[in-house]
């Protein structure tokens, strides 16, 4: 190693930054190696001299409520991480091998948490004869560069299924499964959920296809972050359910979601509906409706609208108190013979650019139907959900896209002054589609 190599991992970080422009490709992967190894090497001096600590506390420790909290309150550290290095170096002191390994900088401090945890509370058929022998297994997929978190996890619970017990193992027991669905203030929803092995294989199967990264035609790869590639294919997979599987019933309906609006807010725009009576009564309450829905309450017009492109529709017709007067049989505005032909026609969002496949797809109304637009084929275009929401409303997008059918039945887009000035219709992306 260079002398200046040496400085790198041995000196102060001040002023590095300005000095490796320095060292070549080679020598910077060899510091950062050397600098990992050398945090391994402290990390077990630390937990070596904390647990020496809790041992022969003194009176700044006692006053501390014990070493970890004293730790926590000397450094930088949280007082949850001050506690873990002293647990972890009590908990080595009856398994030498492990503590012999994680000395060497053979372990990290994770692993050596949950192989030491696997020891304290092995599985409740396993022998005690067995136990070196797991230690064993568990330090072999612990040590060197190829170990990961993973693997551990794995060889941990091989074991517990190995050494089966009447005991369920927690990762089997679905009585432990939990699932938390709450409304925010601001409308949105937190969900939270503890599932055992099963039910999470099937939920990542399920979820598999749907949260691939998409990348465009032309190669650019999908800017979607996995938490949000997650979330649309959640929100896709629960489409697919509630569109097409046996639901069952939910008072005496197959449950969907239902959106309830008036018909006059759904057709005209929200500033026509919150406009004041030409009386100069002002506005009443009842006058500012909004979509409802039964199970989280008010949804925007422009969010409904969405909806209602493709939509199974209930008229119920009221009297001037609210009270029904007659109720309609429902029917589905986009026949299931009309997107088949919007599927061989448009093969997906037909936006440009956009390769998003059709059964991801809205059939999106060019002229909204509660405005008189027609469901038919000239003025109907599959959008993905994202494409639909910015047909219909896009936070912070300035300009507005239009949809034209042209001369050849097929749709074009026409991009706002803010994209093309010059607005140059842009025709359906179908040409990179099979």
């Amino acid at each position: 190693m260079s002398v200046l190599l040496s400085d790198v991992v041995s000196g102060s970080a001040v002023g590095l930054r300005g000095r490796l422009w320095r060292l070549s490709a080679s020598e910077l992967r060899a510091a950062a190696i050397e600098a990992s190894a050398e945090i391994l090497r402290l990390e077990a001096v630390r937990v070596a001299v904390v647990d020496e600590l809790s041992m022969r506390p003194d009176d700044q420790v006692i006053a501390s409520r014990g070493v970890g909290c004293w730790l926590a309150a000397n450094t930088m550290l949280q007082v949850r991480d001050g506690k873990k290095i002293a647990a972890l170096g009590a908990a080595l002191r009856p398994f030498p091998a492990v503590a012999a390994r994680f000395d060497v900088g053979d372990c990290s401090f994770d692993h050596a948490v949950l192989i030491v945890a696997f020891c304290e509370s092995p599985p409740k058929g396993m022998p005690e004869e067995a136990l070196p022998r797991c230690i064993d297994l568990l330090l072999a997929a612990a040590s060197g560069v190829e170990a990961t978190t993973t693997k551990v996890r794995n060889v941990i619970a091989t074991l517990e299924r190995i050494f089966e017990s009447d005991k369920i193992p927690p990762a089997e027991d679905d009585d432990r499964n939990e699932l938390r669905i709450a409304s925010t203030l601001n409308g949105r929803v937190v969900v939270r959920g503890d599932f055992d092995a099963l039910t999470g294989e099937m939920l990542l199967s399920a979820l598999s296809n749907l949260t691939m990264p998409n990348p465009a035609p032309d190669g650019t790869p999908d800017t979607r972050s996995a938490a949000k590639r997650t979330a649309d294919g959640f929100t896709e997979l629960i489409r697919r359910y509630l569109d097409c599987a046996k639901t069952g019933t939910d008072g005496g309906q197959r449950p969907h979601v239902n959106v309830h609006i008036n018909a006059r807010d759904l057709a005209e725009h929200r500033d026509c509906a919150a406009a004041p009576s030409p009386d100069g009564g002002g506005v009443a309450v009842s006058d500012l409706d909004v979509g409802h829905m039964p199970w989280l309450g008010p949804l925007s017009v422009s969010q409904t609208r969405l909806l209602g492109c493709d939509c199974f529709l209930s008229t119920v017709l009221l009297d001037g108190h609210g009270a029904p007067l007659d109720a309609r049989p429902g029917k589905r505005l986009v026949s299931a013979e009309q997107r088949v032909a919007l599927i061989a026609r448009d093969k997906g969002c037909a936006f440009p650019g956009c390769a998003c496949v059709p059964a991801w797809t809205d059939a999106h109304h060019i002229r909204h139907w509660a405005n008189g637009g027609p469901t038919v084929m000239n003025n109907l275009v599959l959008l993905c959900r994202s494409h639909h929401r910015l047909m219909h409303r896009k936070t912070g997008f300035v300009g507005k896209w239009e949809i034209r059918i042209g001369t050849d039945n097929k749709p074009w887009f026409i991009p706002p002054p803010s994209i093309d000035p010059g607005q140059h219709p842009r025709p359906a992306n179908t040409t990179f589609k099979t």
